[in-house]
């Protein structure tokens, strides 16, 4: 059973996915695509000022460094498709720009010794990041496991990726989000992940 530790001043929720089936990205996620985008454009997505006070309060600007969820509604409301990755990660995405909460995901096949840390990065401390360079998390907010940072609420890295392979995963959502939300998560899951969701303490 998956543990999320926090060792810093967050309210994070986590939820543990298991039995999950994860295919490529599916057609029948359109209608959920379209929701996404008619949010950004009517202006009812979440308010973007909760991530980035969050980034603020460890010393980081957020708009040098942007909250996931913000990028990906910045580059929506540039006219760019929601990117479709996988079933699981496209729920993530979804979610995370509708309700403007960076989601990290982690494959738990893939997490050393099933304990995440939710902590701070120390000096030097980077990571790969999914099709990226070296992700720099030094002072900032980061999810470790036993190895070290695999993620944090801008960008997640590429050895925990989530892929259609992925049977356990990690979700985590850096902010407090409302049990609807919750339940509309696991919804989402259930049909697009086939898989079960239970809360982390």
């Amino acid at each position: 059973m998956l543990k999320v530790r926090i060792e810093i001043d967050v309210e994070v929720v986590a939820l543990e996915l298991y039995e999950l089936e994860v295919t490529p990205p599916r057609d029948d996620f359109e209608l959920e695509v379209k929701r996404t985008m008619q949010a950004v454009r009517s202006g009812t997505i979440g308010p973007v000022d909760r991530a980035r006070e969050l980034y603020r309060r460890f010393g980081v600007d957020p708009t040098k460094v942007r909250p996931s969820s913000e990028a990906l509604a910045r580059r929506m409301k540039k006219g760019e498709p929601l990117p479709r990755i996988n079933s699981l990660v496209d729920v993530a995405n979804a979610m995370s720009v509708q309700l403007q909460v960076p989601v990290g995901l982690y494959d738990l096949g893939k997490v050393k010794d099933d304990e995440l840390v939710v902590r701070l990065g120390e000096k030097a401390e980077s990571y790969e990041g999914i099709g990226k360079e070296k992700v720099n998390v030094a002072g900032r907010i980061c999810v470790a496991d036993a190895e070290g940072p695999c993620g944090n609420p801008s960008a997640d890295s590429a050895r925990t990726m989530i892929t259609t392979a992925t049977e356990r995963a990690a979700w985590i959502y850096f902010l407090p989000v409302r049990d609807d939300d919750v339940d509309r998560t696991a919804e989402l899951i259930a049909v697009f992940g086939r898989g079960l969701v239970r809360m982390v303490p």
